[in-house]
C-alpha cells in the first residue's frame, strides 16, 4: 500500500527541502500527489522541484504558491539554489494563482486519504484553512516541520525558521483539528546532520545529481547539511524514527522578538503531536536504504 502525499515547501533555500524531495520521489511507499512551492521566487523553486521529479522519471503536478506573509514583510525574498538550475532539464511555465485551490481540490477528492507534509513557512497552509475550514478533518495527517518545542539540545533557540517565516500563518495551522496533527521541531531534527565531504560520499546515484549540484550552493556558506525537511517526511512511513508525545502548542503572536514562537505543553488529550526525541542512525539507515 502507499500513502497519498501532498508536499508544500520553500525549497531553493535551505537545501534539506531538495534532499526531502528526492527521499519523496525515491519512496516506493510514497504517492505524491503534488508539490506546491511557498515564499520568494516561487517560480524558481517550481523549476527545482521539476528537475527534481525530471531525474526521477515521475510526472508530479507543480504549482507555485503564495509569495509574501499574511500580514508581516517577506523574511525570504529569494531562492539561491536556483542559480544551479541550468544543469538540470526542468519545466518553466506554471499554473499561477493556483495552488492553493490544487491542495484544496486534491483533498476533497481523497478525503482521509492524504497527509499534508509541509516543510517551509505556511502562508499556503494559512491560506488553505481559512479559505476551506473543514478542509484539515478530511486530512488523513498533517506533518510538520515547524517549531521548537524542548531545550534539550544546546544552540537551538526559541524560534524556528518555518514558524517565524509567516507566524500569523502558523497560528492558523496550530488551530486546526486534524487526525494526525504532528510537529518535528528544530531541537529534535538538529541531530541528524551530515558533514560535506559525507554528503558528497553518499549522494552518488542519479536521482540525488541535482540535490547535490543544489547542495554545493548550499556548502559555498554552510559545511553541513541538517536533515530537517527528510526527517519529518520519513515519519510518515517509518514513525518509529522518533518518539513523540501529545500535547498543546500555541503561537506566540503578540512580541515582536518573538513572533512565531510555539509554546507547547504536555497534555495526554492534546491535538498535537509534537516529537521530543530521534534515533539518527535509524533515520539514516532508512533514508539512504531509498537510493540503493
Amino acid at each position: 500500500m502507499t500513502t497519498q502525499v501532498l508536499l508544500d515547501t520553500d525549497i531553493g533555500s535551505d537545501i534539506d527541502d531538495a534532499v526531502c524531495l528526492a527521499y519523496l520521489l525515491a519512496q516506493p511507499e510514497c504517492e505524491l500527489l503534488g508539490v506546491t512551492t511557498v515564499t520568494g521566487e516561487p517560480v524558481d523553486r517550481a523549476k527545482m522541484a521539476s528537475a527534481l521529479c525530471k531525474v526521477a522519471g515521475v510526472d508530479v503536478p507543480i504549482y507555485p504558491g503564495v509569495e509574501r506573509p499574511l500580514v508581516i514583510p517577506q523574511k525570504q525574498k529569494t531562492a539561491p539554489q536556483a542559480a544551479a538550475l541550468d544543469k538540470w532539464p526542468h519545466d518553466a511555465e506554471f499554473p499561477q494563482g493556483q495552488a492553493v485551490e490544487f491542495l484544496r481540490r486534491t483533498i476533497r477528492a481523497n478525503p482521509g486519504q492524504v497527509v499534508l507534509l509541509t516543510i517551509g513557512p505556511l502562508t499556503n497552509v494559512g491560506v488553505l484553512f481559512r479559505a476551506d475550514p473543514e478542509v484539515p478533518r478530511l486530512l488523513k495527517g498533517l506533518v510538520m516541520m515547524c517549531g521548537v518545542f524542548t531545550n534539550r539540545l544546546a544552540g537551538v533557540g526559541p524560534l524556528e525558521w518555518n514558524a517565524i517565516g509567516d507566524p500569523h500563518a502558523t497560528a492558523v495551522a496550530y488551530a486546526v483539528d486534524a487526525s494526525v496533527h504532528r510537529s518535528i521541531g528544530l531541537d529534535v531534527t538538529c541531530q541528524v546532520r551530515l558533514s560535506a565531504d559525507e554528503v558528497r560520499r553518499r549522494f552518488r546515484c542519479e536521482r540525488l545529481g541535482p540535490v547535490l549540484d543544489f547542495a554545493e550552493v548550499w556548502f559555498a556558506n554552510r559545511p553541513h547539511i541538517t536533515f530537517h525537511d527528510p526527517l519529518a517526511a520519513a515519519t510518515i512511513f517509518d514513525e518509529a524514527i522518533c518518539t513523540f508525545q501529545r500535547g498543546r502548542v500555541e503561537v506566540e503572536l503578540t512580541s515582536d522578538k518573538l513572533r512565531g514562537m510555539t509554546h507547547w505543553t504536555p497534555h495526554p488529550e492534546g491535538r498535537h503531536e509534537v516529537a521530543l526525541g530521534v534515533e539518527p542512525r535509524r533515520f539514516f539507515n532508512h533514508f539512504f536504504s531509498m537510493f540503493e
